[in-house]
């Protein structure tokens, strides 16, 4: 990754710094983009509602992840920002983020990250056309390797579109096995 964006795609930029209750919503659908947001700690969704209830998560953004970067050039919000645990985001004004495009080093850098972005959704758009929970799991396994201690399988079953309940009966399967 290139140095400009290993810690922070805003550096050298004015940040607001936010703390975000689970629940909480950082922006909603349809309200005027006014910043651009990088989770610096806990964990924030981006969820689009359907007119039946349900609830469509277009990302799990855990700590360096962007929100919002594809609304850059956009007038509104197209989903809503919700923090599912205590969170830190930090936000900087698309404004003074499109200032720093003259900057030829900054705009490659920040294109970068959008194509590894872009690179991650289609593997998560890969995982999510698979069938059953074990090929999911097993995609996802073989793309993150084991999860570390901290990581919560309820978490995992989020990203990967199952219940927890059928997870943890394909992990109980695979000990069962001796496969994990």
């Amino acid at each position: 990754m290139i140095a400009i964006m290993s810690a922070s795609p805003f550096q050298g930029l004015p940040i607001a710094r936010r703390s975000l209750a689970p629940g909480q919503v950082l922006f909603a659908r349809a309200a005027p983009v006014v910043a651009v947001h990088r989770v610096v700690d806990g964990l924030v969704e981006l969820v689009r509602h359907g007119a039946d209830g349900s609830v469509l998560v277009l990302q799990r953004a855990g700590p360096g992840a962007l929100l919002a970067e594809a609304s850059l050039f956009s007038a509104t919000y197209h989903c809503d920002a919700v923090a599912r645990r205590e969170s830190i985001v930090e936000s900087v004004r698309v404004a003074d983020l499109k200032a720093r495009f003259g900057d030829a080093a900054f705009a490659e850098a920040w294109m970068a990250r959008l194509s590894h972005e872009v690179q991650a959704t289609r593997l998560r758009a890969e995982i999510l056309s698979l069938r059953t929970v074990a090929e999911r799991l097993s995609a996802w396994l073989d793309v993150n390797g084991p999860p570390p201690a901290e990581t919560r399988w309820v978490d995992v079953a989020a990203e990967i579109a199952v219940s927890p309940e059928a997870l943890y009966r394909e992990l109980a399967r695979r000990r069962q096995a001796g496969r994990g």
